[in-house]
């Protein structure tokens, strides 16, 4: 009786899955190159949180002064304990004299390390004086920028666009995420570790560019495109109708892009999302570090939930905005009931058949093989299906076999995702509510997984 619900469930799920991908797909298939706008209509500054970025931050900074010579650089040092904040203001001192654009934003204990959007807060409120009372905010924009980031050249002309910011109900914009480790594997290890390596930061590169991207798209249908930790753009006039007078427009969430997006959504603003230019980052090589920067995503997902009842009650959101953000928000709480229920029939089959192994030879076991079949191609094509995309949009090579093995293979990279719901259930459990950061690719392999939390 249990299998025979827990195999209802397990079909009515994946039918109700491979639904909502063909609905993505097709969207995201016959999209459009929008035409780009310019920067110069508007007032550009990044943001930059950092904890012991020490390895990249420099490079970070130079780049974006030389890439964008116009913006405004503000790292945000959460009380790192490396040299993060002495490489900053040697490069703000600069060779040849102070560089007025880069601005180094100081958090000291008691009230550093609470959290990325405390981080941010502290950015904001400084920006806020630094811009004075006389600033047309609304054409001020903050774009929030990872310490391993590298924006597209073209970025801030494609934010500019007037789909984009160059339409007034338009508080944020995402950008795209790519990998930029996606073709160099890592320098140490064996050739299998070295390998498996890139594999996994190519899944990572499949992930953002194929199913992540063609979610953002659908969104806009449902007017709840989510905003993203890296390569986000949001008006400052935005965050000031959020900021509750406190000037604290971010929350204190693990998952506070998201959150941020919500409260946009929920005062009225709309959030878009692009694929004309995109933000890079550093794939974890490590899946002890992925599996670790997962949980946390997952547990401010699930820490997300607690605003389920503001939207349904908002006049912002439409029927199908509330319908796709619901589902968003339950779903890591439906893959805990799936870790549970979806092992079951095949575990009711494999103890069948030991217990009579005779089974494979009467009319059941020609069910049970079709059960099997149906169950493992409702299982994976949803997955394989970016694979494909993948290889022939993305790679841009046709290569049907390449596609299929990288789709089996996101198959298996999504199944972890029940292991770091679990993961994250547990250090709700414990009160563990920090911000875990990962460590970079650039530093000690022998320090492995997660740096001090908070």
């Amino acid at each position: 009786m249990l299998s025979t619900i827990t195999g209802v469930f397990t079909f009515v799920s994946s039918g109700v899955f491979i639904a909502y991908v063909c609905t993505i797909v097709v969207p995201f298939l016959s999209r459009k190159r929008a035409p780009a706008g310019s920067r110069a209509d508007f007032s550009w500054h990044f943001f930059v949180p950092c904890r012991d970025e020490e390895a990249v931050i420099g490079n970070t900074v130079r780049r974006l002064r030389k890439t964008f010579p116009d913006a405004h650089v503000w790292v945000i040092d959460d009380d790192s304990q490396d040299a993060t904040a002495q490489v900053v203001l040697s490069l703000a001192e600069g060779e040849t004299g102070p560089d007025p654009f880069i601005h180094l934003v100081r958090r000291y204990p008691p009230n550093a390390r609470t959290g990325k959007g405390d981080a941010l807060n502290a950015a904001y409120q400084q920006l806020a004086g630094w811009l004075g009372r006389h600033e047309f905010w609304e054409k001020v924009i903050v774009g929030v920028v990872d310490a391993d980031g590298v924006l597209a050249a073209d970025c801030l002309d494609v934010c500019a666009a007037g789909h984009l910011f160059g339409d007034r109900s338009v508080g944020a914009v995402q950008l795209e995420v790519r990998m930029l480790n996606r073709d160099t594997p890592p320098a140490e290890g064996s050739r299998w570790k070295r390998w498996a390596a890139l594999k996994l930061v190519q899944l990572q590169d499949m992930e953002f560019r194929t199913a992540i991207s063609a979610v953002q798209h659908s969104r806009a249908y449902a007017g709840t495109v989510a905003m993203g930790g890296n390569g986000q753009f949001t008006r400052m006039s935005a965050l000031r109708t959020i900021d509750r007078g406190t000037g604290q427009p971010w929350r204190g969430l693990l998952l506070e892009d998201y959150e941020l997006g919500l409260h946009l959504l929920m005062a009225g603003w709309r959030t878009a999302a692009t694929s004309d230019s995109y933000v890079s980052q550093e794939g974890l090589y490590s899946f002890r570090r992925f599996v670790t920067q997962r949980t946390r995503w997952g547990q401010g997902t699930m820490q997300c939930s607690r605003y389920l009842p503001s939207i349904w009650r908002s006049s912002h959101f439409t029927e199908l905005g509330v319908v796709e953000a619901s589902y968003y928000l339950i779903q890591p709480w439906l893959q805990l009931v799936g870790a549970v229920l979806y092992p079951i029939p095949l575990v009711a089959a494999l103890v069948a058949t030991v217990r009579d192994p005779s089974i494979w030879t009467s009319a059941v076991s020609t069910q049970t093989a079709a059960f099997m079949v149906i169950f493992l191609v409702m299982s994976t094509a949803p997955f394989v299906v970016w694979g494909i995309i993948y290889q022939f949009r993305c790679i841009g090579k046709p290569n049907l076999l390449s596609g299929i093995g990288y789709g089996l293979a996101f198959t298996v990279y999504v199944a972890t995702f029940y292991l770091t719901s679990l993961r994250a259930v547990y250090r709700m459990m414990r009160g563990r509510h920090g911000w875990a950061k990962t460590r970079r690719n650039a530093e000690s392999f022998n320090q492995e997984g997660v740096a001090v939390e908070t």
